[in-house]
């Protein structure tokens, strides 16, 4: 058995990733053909290299032989790999829907059960891609569901999971629902990567931005005089609390936070929490 802890990092083979924990799971989004190979080719090329099983699931546009021959470019000795053992290619619809019969619990009990056979002959862990053939197709919602669980599973697990779905195939619903089931998203297009944003990173970075423009304007050393309690109010009401609410987080009275704000106000020359706030995020 290996004893490398769940937390330890390797090396992804995906540029714009660079090195990730086990149990990530990733979703890319292709616009060529020449595009899945790549990605995939560098992504196993990396778990070879780090002693991991690797198992690619492949569906059209590509079968076995085209995925074999773009190993072939990156990793000179893969058809030593593939004899051993270290690597399989499988079709993925007799993966997913064999007999056209799709059971969630069988899937992710496959994956477990390759896990458990690749760490007792001594593989660190297992990495595993499989190209979405489901899309447009009636599986789709059960699929979907299955990304999530599945990204709830892998949590502890030595498993490193990346989905590959085409741009051409899929609508916008579909790369949200997508992105929504992954821990990053990202495209690659003629070779270029990058990442897609769902509306709750989206969310996340203006938040990062209205926090980043309190913390511009507290260095500023013509704020010098806010006390560090006007700081802190500051700070709440850049993140859009209420006079209430922040009493609440505070613990103090509301009328004590509406005294602050008119100090901040006074010193900003500010007319207006409105303007005030203008001032802070540099709109």
């Amino acid at each position: 058995m290996n004893d490398e802890p769940a937390h330890a990092l390797r090396k992804s083979g995906i540029r714009v990733m660079g090195e990730m924990c086990w149990g990530t799971h990733i979703c890319v989004f292709y616009e060529a053909e020449q595009d899945l190979l790549a990605t995939n080719a560098s992504y196993f090329a990396a778990g070879l290299e780090n002693n991991e099983f690797c198992i690619w699931a492949v569906s059209d546009p590509i079968d076995a032989e085209t995925a074999k021959d773009a190993l072939r470019q990156s990793i000179p000795d893969i058809d030593a790999r593939l004899v051993a053992g270290q690597m399989e290619i499988i079709a993925a619809t007799d993966w997913y829907l064999p007999g056209g019969e799709f059971d969630i619990q069988r899937i992710t009990g496959g994956w477990n059960e390759k896990l458990r056979a690749a760490l007792e002959r001594g593989y660190a862990g297992i990495r595993i891609s499989g190209n979405a053939f489901w899309i447009g197709t009636s599986h789709w919602q059960e699929f979907c569901q299955y990304e999530h669980e599945l990204d709830h599973s892998l949590a502890g697990q030595k498993m490193l999971v990346l989905c590959t779905y085409s741009l051409s195939e899929s609508r916008a619903v579909d790369l949200l629902d997508v992105a929504r089931a992954h821990q990053f998203t990202i495209t690659r297009r003629n070779g270029e990567w990058e990442f897609l944003e769902t509306p709750e990173l989206q969310a996340a970075k203006q938040e990062i931005r209205k926090l980043n423009g309190a913390l511009n304007i507290l260095a500023d050393t013509s704020r010098a005089t806010f006390t560090a309690r006007e700081r802190i109010v500051l700070a709440q009401i850049v993140r859009g609390y209420s006079s209430k609410e922040i009493a609440r987080t505070l613990k103090i009275a509301p009328r004590t936070v509406e005294f602050h704000r008119a100090n901040l106000l006074k010193k900003t020359n500010a007319r207006s929490t409105v303007q005030l706030l203008h001032m802070v995020l540099g709109e």
